[in-house]
């Protein structure tokens, strides 16, 4: 999901006591006794060549715009082995 610079900027406007949190169950210590640490797959750095217009997008998003990317190829990804299930 991507958002806008303009609803990011409303967010971080956004006080902590506006945000209505009444349907977030509290989390007890039965959660915790049951949580597990879950890392981050790993990575691999690669030589990418993009169309210049496409990664200069991209940067505009800001930081985090490989993870982006990376989502971006994930979701086509999905929808591929999907399609190609049925």
């Amino acid at each position: 999901m991507s958002l806008s610079k303009k609803r990011i900027e409303e967010l971080r406007k956004r006080k902590d006591s506006d945000i209505d949190c009444t349907d977030v169950p509290e989390l007890d210590k039965a959660f915790w006794n049951k949580a597990k640490v879950r890392y981050p797959e790993s990575k691999k750095a690669v030589s990418l060549r993009l169309d210049v217009d496409i990664l200069n997008w991209y940067k505009e998003q800001g930081k985090g715009y490989q993870s982006l990317m990376n989502s971006v190829l994930r979701s086509f990804m999905a929808v591929q082995e999907e399609y190609q299930e049925k």
